[in-house]
C-alpha cells in the first residue's frame, strides 16, 4: 500500500514531465505581471498556476493515451509509461479527468473571460497529437497552443485581452514552435517510417533549421512589439536583448550536420530562456 501511494505520483509525474512545466508557466506569470504593471494578487497567482499545471497535464497525458501506439514502436520512447505497462490506458484516462476538473475549478475561480475560452485549449489538447499524422503544422499548432499561457493569465486577471497579451502569446507560439521543430529531428527517421509528419521529416533537415531560427527571430519581434505597447522599463529590453541573445546561443549548440548537443538546446536552454526573462519582467514591474 505504501509502495503504491509513493509509486503512483511517480509515475504520473513522469508521464507529464512535470519538470517541463518551467517551459511555459513563467509566460503565464509574465502575462500576468505586465497586464497590470505590477503583482497580481495572491489569489489570482495561485489559481492561475493551478490551472496551468493542471491544463499541462491534461495536454501532457491525452497526448500519451493517443500516441500509445505511436510511442510503443520508437525506440526512444517505447520505455515511456503507457507504453511498458507502468500505467493503464484506463488509468491515464481518469487522470485524464482529474486533471480537467482541477483546470475548471481553477478557472472558475478567476475572471469571468476565461469561464467562457476554456474550451478553447482543451480542444487544441486533444487536436494536436493527431494533427501530427496529417501535416507538420503540428509544430505552429503546440506554439499556438502553449502561447495560450500568457493570453489566458492577462486575461484572468484582467477580464480583457488587449492587443499586447495576443503579441506575448505570438512570442511564445513562435518559440515553442521553433524548438518544437529542432525536437522533430530527434525521431526523424522514425517519423517517416510510420508517415508521421515534422518539418524535418517532411522537407528535410536543413529547412527545419532554417524555419526554427526564423520562429526565434520572431519570438524577439513580439516581444519587442509588447514592449512597444506596454509601459516597461529598462529592465524588459534588458531581457528581450538576453533572450535574443540566449536564442543565438542556442542555434549555435546544433546544426544540420551536428545535432550531438539536441538535448541541452532544447531542454536545458528553454528552460533558462523562460525563467531569464521572467526575473527581468519582476524586476521591471517591481522598481
Amino acid at each position: 500500500m505504501t509502495e503504491a501511494i509513493t509509486r503512483y505520483p511517480r509515475l504520473f509525474a513522469s508521464l507529464v514531465k512535470v519538470e517541463h512545466t518551467v517551459f511555459a508557466l513563467p509566460f503565464a506569470y509574465i502575462g500576468a505581471f505586465l497586464a497590470v504593471d505590477g503583482v497580481p494578487g495572491a489569489a489570482d497567482l495561485f489559481w492561475i498556476t493551478v490551472a496551468m499545471v493542471a491544463a499541462r497535464s491534461l495536454a501532457m497525458a491525452l497526448n500519451r493515451l493517443i500516441d500509445a501506439g505511436i510511442d510503443a514502436r520508437n525506440p526512444r520512447t517505447a520505455g515511456r509509461e503507457l507504453p511498458r505497462g507502468a500505467l493503464r490506458p484506463r488509468q491515464v484516462a481518469l487522470f485524464c479527468v482529474a486533471s480537467l476538473a482541477v483546470f475548471l475549478l481553477a478557472v472558475f475561480q478567476l475572471e469571468p473571460i476565461v469561464r467562457w475560452l476554456w474550451p478553447i485549449p482543451v480542444v487544441a489538447f486533444v487536436v494536436y497529437p493527431y494533427l501530427k499524422r496529417v501535416s507538420s503544422l503540428s509544430h505552429a499548432w503546440l506554439g499556438a497552443v502553449d502561447g495560450l499561457a500568457p493570453v489566458g493569465a492577462w486575461a484572468a486577471v484582467t477580464n480583457e485581452l488587449p492587443w499586447e497579451a495576443w503579441a506575448l502569446g505570438g512570442a511564445v507560439a513562435a518559440w515553442v514552435a521553433g524548438f518544437d521543430i529542432l525536437y522533430g529531428l530527434f525521431d526523424l527517421e522514425i517519423d517517416r517510417a510510420q508517415g508521421l509528419h515534422s518539418l524535418a521529416a517532411d522537407f528535410g533537415v536543413g529547412p527545419a533549421f532554417a524555419a526554427a531560427r526564423t520562429c526565434h527571430v520572431a519570438t524577439v519581434g513580439f516581444l519587442a512589439l509588447a514592449g512597444l505597447g506596454l509601459p516597461v522599463g529598462a529592465l524588459y529590453w534588458a531581457g528581450v536583448a538576453v533572450v535574443a541573445g540566449l536564442l543565438a546561443y542556442e542555434h549555435t549548440l546544433v546544426s544540420p550536420q551536428d545535432t550531438r548537443r539536441l538535448d541541452m538546446a532544447f531542454f536545458t536552454m528553454n528552460g533558462v530562456i523562460s525563467v531569464t526573462f521572467f526575473a527581468f519582467v519582476l524586476g521591471d514591474v517591481l522598481l
